[in-house]
């Protein structure tokens, strides 16, 4: 296990408005929002700072939002090169069987994963999620063991999936609060929004079985700036919506569960939205990828590496409050164990008001680090030895 300790601090003073914790107590004023849903919450992407919720660590079925961890895994799996996007899947007997919202594949059928992925973000497919769960791990079974193990790592304790769809099953449960996290987490991958943005695609064009997809959030045409994500509904759950917008640098993600009606699901979510923007901004301190730092690494094959965050980040404030200075901190590993892979973290960026945290965003090397070769060590010891005479 890698140790951590403050190998390297850097303060940046930046004029800036009040920061949220100056705020947080507001947030539980009553606010006549999401009056009519069993749970909501409203969650601001780069600072993960909360600005509303309602009974949002309560269990409830969420539907098709379990769509979320499945498009989860799907683009880790293509940001790792376990999948490629012109990749054919043959659709299985069982995918194709699936009840439900669904793209009507057949058994036998073969479809890309593009095109599967187009299935499950805009139409909300239930034999394409299916589909892609078997290419990825084999098995529906095995592949809801991988989301339960990535609900674990992000911390989440009121998550339980039973399948890939959000079918109903029992011990099926999640939350509004960590439907926002899993959310927020998928968002990393931008690119996710080219695909829960569209309102309408076809799939098998000009074939005899041409389909025609429509996104089945509606907000996504009727809300400015919504590019996502995920409705759900079932007898059991009711409507559900986890929806996001970006407006200017501010990125948000609200979710409401339990509503009675589409309208009335749709009507509460973009309320939330209009209260986010309205009464809050950021302020960005570094854009996603962004060089942070470098390091000199004597035993790395490059002596230098540069450090980058794998998100934006930003403060956020409420409009036309006081400025104030904030600071940035960067705690690295003290040890480092070689190879590196690309996107591993190795280290923290702290963004604070004072003493106060007001975020910790992961720091990662921004590309492979490989150990040097016994001769590159020889050659750089010479090196410094004739820069000492």
């Amino acid at each position: 296990m890698k140790k951590y300790g403050l190998f390297l601090t850097i303060m940046i003073f930046i004029t800036t408005i009040t920061p949220f914790s100056a705020f947080a107590e507001e947030k539980d004023n009553a606010l006549n929002l999401a009056e009519n849903a069993k749970s909501a919450i409203l969650l601001e992407q780069d600072t993960g700072e909360i600005l509303f919720d309602k009974n949002a660590q309560e269990q409830l079925p969420p539907a098709s939002m379990t769509k979320i961890m499945t498009l989860l895994l799907i683009m880790e799996a293509l940001e790792n090169g376990k999948l490629s996007k012109d990749e054919v899947v043959r659709v299985s007997d069982r995918a194709a069987s699936m009840g439900g919202s669904q793209i009507f594949l057949e058994a036998g059928e073969e479809m890309t994963v593009n095109d599967l992925l187009k299935g499950v973000a805009i139409a909300s497919g239930n034999d394409a999620s299916v589909a892609l769960a078997e290419r990825i791990a084999g098995s529906e079974e095995s592949f809801v063991a991988k989301m339960n193990e990535r609900a674990k790592e992000l911390n989440l304790e009121n998550t339980k999936f039973q399948n890939s769809t959000g079918l109903p099953a029992e011990e099926h449960y999640s939350t509004a609060y960590d439907m926002a996290i899993i959310a927020n987490e998928l968002l990393k991958y931008e690119n996710v929004t080219a695909y829960t943005s569209v309102y309408e695609d076809y799939l098998r064009k000009g074939q005899d079985n041409e389909f025609w997809l429509v996104n089945t959030n509606k907000l996504v045409r009727f809300y400015p700036d919504v590019d996502g994500l995920k409705t759900g509904y079932t007898n059991e759950a009711k409507y559900c919506l986890t929806a996001t917008a970006k407006r200017d640098d501010m990125r948000v993600i609200a979710v409401v569960m339990g509503a009675e009606t589409t309208k009335e699901r749709n009507a509460m979510v973009s309320g939330l939205l209009d209260y986010a923007f309205n009464h809050f901004e950021t302020n960005k301190l570094f854009d996603k990828d962004a060089k942070i730092t470098e390091i000199q690494l004597l035993k790395s094959k490059n002596k230098s590496i540069d450090i980058v965050s794998n998100q934006s980040v930003s403060t956020l404030h409420r409009k036309g409050e006081t400025e104030k200075n904030i600071t940035t901190e960067i705690e690295l590993h003290e040890s480092w164990d070689f190879p590196i892979t690309k996107g591993e973290q190795v280290g923290k960026l702290y963004v604070k008001d004072g003493e106060n945290i007001l975020s910790e965003v992961p720091l990662t090397v921004e590309e492979d680090v490989e150990k040097a070769s016994y001769f590159s060590l020889l050659k750089r010891a010479m090196q410094e030895m004739v820069k000492i005479r």
